[in-house]
């Protein structure tokens, strides 16, 4: 028998972070498309990564959740 030793992640909680494809266009302008969420493991150490969809091109950069605006 195997003893698991992956971090422990809380359940049902709002992500901790939001994955998006980012993409340069030819004007130095970027494309940023939310792909995904992150959540962070409780012990700090590392994230369980949800992604809805994988990007051929580009870049997949993890940006902390913010407060909408109002």
């Amino acid at each position: 028998m195997t003893q698991s030793t992956q971090p422990k992640q809380a359940t049902g909680k709002s992500p901790t972070h939001v994955a998006y494809h980012v993409r340069e266009r030819a004007n130095n302008e970027s494309f940023w498309t939310r792909i995904g969420s992150a959540w962070a493991h409780s012990d700090g150490q590392g994230f369980n990564i949800q992604i809805e969809t994988v990007p051929l091109d580009g870049r997949i950069t993890l940006r902390t959740v913010s407060e909408p605006a109002k």
